[in-house]
Order: C-alpha cells, then sequence, then structure tokens
C-alpha cells in the first residue's frame, strides 16, 4: 500500500467494505464520519469518493452526498463472463512475478478467511475475502486490468452470495484449491482453480434467485 496515495488507500478501505456489506446497497457514505474513522482530513475522503464514482461503487458526488449504488440483477451475467476474462489473466500475470513473500502473504489472508467463517463473522469474511483477491491480483502489476476488474467489482453482488448459509465452507476449500495450485507453480491450474471458484460464486446466486 506504501505506493498509493491517500486517496487511493481511502478508495481500497471504501471498496472492501461496501464489497463486505458494512455499507448496504442504498446507503449514505458520510465523508466526516469517514475522515474521522481514518484520522484522516476531509480531502482525500472526498477524492476517494470521486474514484468510486467513476468506478461504478457510489453515485452522487461529495458534496451533495453519495450513496452505495444497488445491485442491478440483470447486468450479472454478462459481468460474470467478464469477470472470468479479466481475473484469469490477473492470475497468470501473478504467476509470473509471485515470490516466497507473496505466497505467504496470500496463505495469511486465506487463513484468516477461514477463521473470521469459522466464528461466525460474515462481515470480517467477506472483507478479507476481499483483501485475499485484491492481494492476489495487485501482484500482477497489471493496474489497468486490476481497474476494469474493480470496476466490474462494483456490479457484482457478493454480500448477497456471501450470505448464503454454505458458501464461507465452499470458499475456504476453493482457496486452498488456488493457493495449491500457486504453491506447486502450476499457472494453467492456478487460472481453472479462480474460475471455478468465480463460477462457484455465480452459482450460490442463481440458486438463491430460483
Amino acid at each position: 500500500m506504501e505506493y498509493r496515495t491517500k486517496e487511493e488507500q481511502v478508495a481500497d478501505y471504501l471498496r472492501e467494505r461496501i464489497i463486505s456489506g458494512v455499507y448496504p446497497r442504498g446507503s449514505r457514505l458520510k465523508q466526516a464520519e469517514i475522515a474521522e474513522q481514518l484520522h484522516l482530513s476531509i480531502t482525500p475522503v472526498r477524492e476517494a469518493l470521486k474514484l468510486l464514482a467513476a468506478e461504478g461503487y457510489v453515485s452522487g458526488d461529495s458534496y451533495r452526498g453519495a450513496r452505495v449504488v444497488p445491485f442491478d440483477a440483470g447486468a450479472s451475467a454478462e459481468i460474470l463472463q467478464l469477470r472470468l476474462l479479466l481475473e484469469s489473466q490477473l492470475v497468470r500475470g501473478a504467476m509470473e512475478k509471485i515470490t516466497t513473500e507473496h505466497m505467504a502473504g496470500l496463505r495469511a489472508l486465506a487463513d484468516e478467511f477461514a477463521n473470521a467463517f469459522s466464528t461466525g463473522d460474515r462481515a470480517s469474511a467477506r472483507g478479507v475475502n476481499y483483501r485475499f483477491h485484491r492481494y492476489f491480483y495487485d501482484i500482477a502489476e497489471m493496474p489497468q486490468t486490476l481497474h476494469f476488474v474493480q470496476i466490474l467489482w462494483a456490479r457484482y453482488p457478493f454480500d448477497v452470495i456471501n450470505s448464503a448459509t454454505d458458501r464461507g465452507k465452499d470458499a475456504v476449500r476453493e482457496h486452498e484449491e488456488i493457493l495449491q495450485a500457486v504453491s506447486a507453480g502450476d499457472t494453467s491450474t492456478a487460472m481453472l482453480a479462480m474460475r471455478k471458484h468465480i463460477e462457484s460464486g455465480w452459482g450460490v446466486l442463481k440458486a438463491m434467485s430460483e
């Protein structure tokens, strides 16, 4: 995170909380409260909200008030296909650059995710899940691709999917499959495991809507 501006760090903080459901869809984001929580001035929070508005996480502006955008169910199928394409490329890029230190970071996040679900802390687990994927994709050093993925994440119902009773147990197992392939240096299997992980979440959403 050291290379990111304050605005980018605040934006990442807010993305995680939106995706995890801490800030529910339709809720208002008050920049003064966020600034106080993060011990920052209003300026980086205001600029972060502009970034999130451009990506589609929030609507409105920092002066009239920003709100978390509602979930667009009609867009999900198309977004799924775009996620599969772009996130597979990020996995490929990450596999070319991953180090032992990176692997340790991924393992720590996967363990934190598993522990959060085992203790019933779903909100924390959703937040850690975001950090796991963001950390993995950062390794690829493909900022434009990651930027488009973040736009897709803004339109994807992670909070709905992760509210399913058994989703946490499945996601823990799927993370393990991804890490095993990464540890083995098997790029094709790692890409396939990530694809299965994304499709598994989509399957949960479809089952919930039937």
